[in-house]
């Protein structure tokens, strides 16, 4: 069953949550899947209208992930003044990287659905942080957790915020596009193929018995 469009969602919410600001966001691969972009300080206010509102009664989140968008650099043509003649020249312009936390909301009571609601973290680096959501939709608990161990958003107020997949001692991200894998794999119980290979670098590994 059709929802409002992202388009009336986010008039309504800015309607009825003052200065919360939403921004719609296009999804080329999913045209008609377009996603509501909310900033961290008023995500709790949305998520509970969007939960309590009675023609919305989005009461379930289906799943939370995480999206990681790097540092990037864009090429673009300029016109400056070049020895007192205007000409067209290349400039490279940089785009600080963020993370992105994803909510794909759900009407079960309503059969309608999905709302795709976005936080967005300052950068990747110190500013890291987004609103848990897991006081709204109790099932975004461990899936948050999951989005902190692998891609290291930080959700403020969530109830239990560790690491699910990971152990304690485990250093960075995972999921990070600039991940890079370590080259020791002591860890590893039953090294084979190219972590056999590694493996024997770090620690000797007893050969199989004919």
């Amino acid at each position: 069953m059709p929802i409002l469009t992202p388009e009336e969602l986010k008039a309504r919410l800015e309607a009825a949550l003052p200065g919360v600001r939403i921004e719609v966001l296009a999804n080329a691969a999913v045209p008609a899947q377009s996603s509501l972009l909310v900033a961290p300080a008023h995500a709790l206010a949305v998520a509970r209208f969007l939960r309590d509102d009675p023609q919305l009664r989005l009461d379930m989140c289906s799943n939370v992930t995480g999206v990681d968008w790097p540092d990037r650099e864009e090429k673009v043509k300029v016109k400056q003044l070049v020895d007192g003649v205007e000409k067209e020249v290349e400039e490279i312009r940089r785009h600080p990287g963020y993370l992105e936390a994803v909510y794909h909301l759900y009407s079960v009571a309503l059969k309608q659905g999905p709302v795709v609601l976005r936080q967005r973290t300052g950068n990747r680096t110190d500013d890291t942080v987004v609103a848990s959501l897991t006081p709204v939709w109790r099932g975004c608990e461990f899936q948050e957790r999951e989005a902190y161990d692998l891609f290291g958003i930080g959700f403020t107020g969530h109830p239990d915020l560790r690491r699910i997949l990971m152990w304690d001692e485990f250093k960075d991200h995972p999921m990070r596009k600039d991940y890079v894998e370590p080259d020791d794999y002591e860890y590893e119980p039953t090294p084979h193929e190219e972590v056999l290979d590694r493996a024997k670098a770090h620690y000797p590994v007893p050969e199989a018995k004919a």
